[in-house]
């Protein structure tokens, strides 16, 4: 018995056979279709009252029947016989529907993903079909496909199939742009389409800024962003309490999602939050495209950002505990048991394997984070026994702290406008001069990693024999990007991080950097809200001897912990 695909609920049996019977009448190569299966079709669909979807190759075989729009019957890529992007896939799909219009743009996007020859719409009103359109692709990046006006019957019928066919794949291949046919192109960057998505525990400010944040992350990993799209309604009523448990968004969203993938020729979805490893798959199943979170892309930097033998060793730590929880659910190509001679009986699927192998290199490398926070130990009680005091740089990523421990004590250390752009903590010494007794005195500056809005807790763990060069030293510099229009959302998020540590140094200053790109009313209102503050620009060489002073000052008499003030995040 041949299959009937797509929703046939509440379908007859005796309809059933009749779309079964579908898969017999062959059409001529020549012809898009003949006038007896259109009009067969168009009846067919009337009795069932859904609209219904052939799949025929170019000898005229009818390949699959299903019941539904050309969006919801796709046949999946590994199934279709041409699967080189650069081609037509040798499909055409007939379709009916109850209107008379032109396809929308759900079955246009549905022929670009399978590389149809063509998508023909018959309109069946009143069970007959009165006229169609027909469509196919184009090697135009803004407008890919064209449609004709209303064609009679007749007229479709009349067509060339075969020739049209070659003469449209021909077009594509002159053009040089067949790979617009799918979402693979050829370049060293991932197109990422962003989706954020706001509940109503974030206010739109924050919401935006993090939109705004994750931009700068997928640029900073290497990826161009096209465009982004925000699950968020007018008013606090519409909008989506919780988030959806097996898609993340709604299935409009997603439908959505797919159209503007394909419109932007997205071959990276990135949400904004991060989703489990069930999610992703059911999005993926669902767009077509690969689908990752905001933890992955920061994951990802830091592999790419990691220089030293200990900053691979925390980013792989980092990259492991993150994959392992994710091993769930992978499908059936993760189990080597099966059900044929010679597989029954006890035995083990790759997941466990896998799952185990992880398991085992995670222990491996928390033991070498051990021995790597034991070697730090030691260099920092070796710091103590030479009575010099130390002095971490703390803040949110790219605030410049590397530029201003490079500009304080010649440190070489590698500075860029990018998120995370160093890891490895670094320590100099910077002596510094009384100017009223010109006594010399000696402080350890260490530049620290940068902290990020909910810094994701694979990191913090992973990363914790760096983190304790914040909690060994005497004092901690917390440099502020003024500039930034997010600075006082940065400023809470990095107390949240510090909160979480076991100890943090009970003395502390803020530094404002950047404070030469700032407006005098942002400035006024800072330097009333912090007066205790140092305000700096580490390029331009302002603040610095003040900054300096205040260190000492920091070193030698206890200074409370600034306030924050109350903001709208």
């Amino acid at each position: 018995m041949q299959k009937i695909y797509g929703n046939v609920q509440g379908i007859k049996a005796s309809q059933i056979k009749r779309l079964q019977q579908l898969y017999e009448q062959n059409q001529p190569a020549d012809r898009f279709i003949t006038p007896e299966f259109a009009q067969a079709l168009g009846t067919i669909s009337q009795q069932i009252h859904h609209p219904i979807c052939c799949y025929l190759n170019r000898r005229g075989q009818v390949l699959r029947v299903a019941v539904g729009t050309p969006s919801q019957t796709q046949i999946p890529p590994e199934e279709l016989p041409r699967r080189s992007a650069e081609r037509l896939s040798g499909i055409r799909c007939i379709a009916t529907q109850v209107k008379s219009e032109p396809p929308d743009e759900a079955a246009l996007i549905a022929m670009m993903r399978q590389r149809l020859d063509a998508l023909v719409m018959l309109s069946a009103i009143d069970g007959e079909v009165k006229e169609a359109f027909l469509t196919y692709l184009f090697p135009d990046s803004e407008s890919p496909w064209v449609i004709s006006p209303p064609l009679s019957l007749d007229d479709l019928t009349e067509q060339e199939f075969d020739e049209l066919v070659h003469e449209w794949e021909r077009e594509i291949v002159d053009a040089g742009d067949g790979i617009f046919l799918s979402q693979e192109i050829i370049s060293d960057q991932d197109r990422v389409l962003l989706v954020g998505v706001q509940t109503d525990d974030v206010s739109v400010q924050r919401f935006e800024d993090g939109l705004a944040e994750l931009v700068r992350l997928v640029e900073s990993a290497g990826g161009i962003v096209l465009d982004t799209m925000r699950q968020k309604r007018v008013g606090v009523a519409r909008r989506r309490h919780r988030i959806h448990p097996q898609t993340v968004v709604g299935k409009g969203k997603i439908e959505e999602i797919t159209l503007l993938a394909q419109k932007v020729r997205a071959n990276l979805i990135v949400f904004d939050r991060d989703i489990s490893a069930s999610q992703a798959r059911n999005l993926e199943q669902e767009i077509g495209i690969r689908v990752i979170d905001r933890t992955e892309i920061i994951l990802d930097i830091f592999a790419q950002r990691a220089r030293t033998q200990e900053g691979k060793l925390q980013v792989e730590l980092a990259q492991l505990e993150y994959m392992l929880p994710r091993l769930r659910g992978r499908g059936q190509e993760m189990s080597r048991l099966g059900a044929g001679i010679g597989t029954r009986g006890p035995g083990e699927t790759k997941l466990e394997t896998e799952r185990r192998t992880i398991q085992r290199r995670i222990n491996q490398l928390q033991q070498e984070v051990n021995e790597l926070q034991a070697h730090r130990a030691r260099i920092r009680h070796l710091r103590k026994q030479q009575q010099i005091p130390v002095l971490a740089l703390v803040g949110y990523t790219n605030a410049g702290k590397s530029t201003l421990l490079n500009v304080l004590t010649n440190a070489e250390v590698f500075t860029a406008d990018q998120l995370f752009a160093t890891l490895d903590p670094t320590t100099r010494k910077v002596v510094i001069t009384k100017p009223e007794t010109q006594e010399r005195r000696s402080i350890l500056l260490t530049d620290t990693v940068g902290f990020i809005h909910e810094l994701p807790p694979p990191l913090m763990d992973a990363f914790r024999a760096t983190l304790e060069e914040v909690v060994e030293a005497d004092a901690m510099i917390h440099v502020v990007d003024l500039s930034h229009p997010a600075w006082e959302s940065h400023i809470a998020s990095v107390l949240e991080i510090l909160e979480e540590m076991p100890e943090i140094p009970e003395k502390s200053l803020i530094a404002f950097n950047k404070v030469d790109k700032v407006d005098s009313e942002t400035w006024a209102r800072v330097q009333q809200d912090y007066p205790e503050a140092v305000f700096i620009s580490a390029t331009q060489h302002l603040g610095l001897e003040t900054l300096k002073m205040r260190s000492l000052q920091l070193i030698d008499e206890p200074v409370k912990a600034i306030a924050v003030p109350q903001n709208s995040y």
